[in-house]
């Protein structure tokens, strides 16, 4: 039996799971990130010449949570019921943490994770012009419930 559960036993040809005869369950997934920068750059995110990164990512990572199943080929479609971003400046950067949750037959820690990511890119987009030195780092999965419905 393979291990890696998008990989057909038979042909070894890659596939989508079926989850079809998994019962639904309560799921839920955190995620975290970091972009580090100079501290000038972290006091400036809020009135950048683009704007206010934090907001922007903040919405950059809840629509691509949502989107998830666009992005990654074989994520299947999840109703989220909620997708939470936060992002905490501190004189290394922001800390982003990311949490999605849904009731369904499959997880979404791709979700939590695709939005921390997508936060990342965000804040790195919109401040990369006053720094150059700026990198993202640590987009790590922290948790992931299922609990009965």
């Amino acid at each position: 039996m393979s291990e890696l559960s998008h990989v057909d036993e038979t042909s070894g040809e890659v596939r989508m799971v079926d989850v079809g005869a998994k019962p639904e369950s309560r799921r839920r997934a955190v995620a975290r990130g970091r972009v580090r920068m100079a501290t000038s750059t972290a006091e400036r995110l809020r009135s950048l010449p683009k704007g206010d990164a934090l907001t922007v990512a903040r919405i950059a990572g809840i629509q691509a949570a949502k989107r998830t199943s666009e992005l990654i080929p074989l994520c299947h479609p999840l109703p989220l019921s909620v997708v939470e971003v936060d992002l905490t400046v501190d004189a290394g950067g922001v800390a982003i943490e990311a949490a999605a949750e849904t009731t369904a037959r499959t997880g979404v820690e791709m979700e939590a994770l695709t939005a921390v990511a997508v936060a990342a890119l965000t804040v790195y987009d919109m401040a990369k012009a006053i720094d150059k030195e700026m990198r993202i780092d640590e987009v790590v999965l922290v948790s992931k419930t299922k609990a009965p419905v």
